[in-house]
């Protein structure tokens, strides 16, 4: 990543234009949330760049109120940091604290599989399962973007079903890592494919109601990814 970066130097499609101006400053916020999260993940915007809502509102093209809530989503998920009179800043997120993270990550969702396993309702059963097949379909597509977003559905639906707000809560806040290691991870198609069988197997777990075989699988896929994401790390026993 670039070690300084000025909001005024990075170039943003605007939000906004006269064919969506009846457009609610939810979707804006939303809009401007997915921008900015582009920008610091790409590396567009520097770990650790200060961020103002005012130049970062006008390069969107949009009021400060989306951005505002934008900026209040990435902190939550640790994408940034705002601090009393130091403003806001781009999170500092080198490797060996995404390792770390991606750690703690592993242990959470291994975790949320295995109470999964016992807790999931029918319903939520199958509304996993409708995740898995979309995240099928995306594969089969090879299109990163379609992959990510599936995948991301099949692991918060895990969550969901874990029951346990706790857990989901301490999941939200490691959402940096999240959106860092697949944008790494995603392109290759054999690591595409390795992730879904992967997703397979959790799912093949959670719906048998074997709590450890869920919580051993979840733990390996997401080991494996921290050291696909970070591979000059040394090995994780699962």
């Amino acid at each position: 990543m670039p070690r300084n970066t000025d909001i005024s130097d990075v170039v943003f499609a605007p939000l906004t234009d006269s064919a969506a101006s009846d457009q609610t400053d939810q979707s804006l916020a939303e809009r401007a949330y997915s921008a900015i999260r582009d920008a610091i993940v790409e590396g567009t915007l520097a770990s650790g760049a200060a961020i103002s809502e005012r130049s970062l509102a006008a390069a969107l093209g949009v009021s400060i109120q989306p951005v505002r809530e934008a900026l209040r989503r990435l902190d939550a998920e640790g994408l940034v940091e705002t601090r009393p009179r130091s403003g806001t800043r781009v999170a500092r997120l080198d490797d060996e604290t995404l390792r770390e993270t991606g750690l703690a990550r592993a242990a959470l969702e291994a975790v949320a599989a295995a109470l999964a396993a016992r807790r999931a309702t029918a319903a939520e059963l199958a509304g996993l399962e409708r995740r898995l097949g979309a995240v099928v379909q995306a594969t089969r597509l090879g299109d990163p973007q379609r992959i990510a977003a599936a995948n991301d559905a099949f692991h918060q639906a895990i969550h969901a079903a874990s029951g346990s707000l706790w857990i989901n809560r301490a999941l939200h806040s490691l959402r940096a890592y999240d959106h860092i290691s697949r944008a790494r991870l995603l392109s290759p198609l054999e690591e595409q494919g390795r992730a879904l069988a992967e997703h397979a197997e959790v799912f093949d777990a959670i719906r048998a109601r074997d709590a450890t075989r869920a919580e051993a699988a979840m733990r390996a896929h997401t080991l494996r990814s921290l050291d696909a994401a970070f591979p000059d790390e040394a090995p994780h026993d699962p």
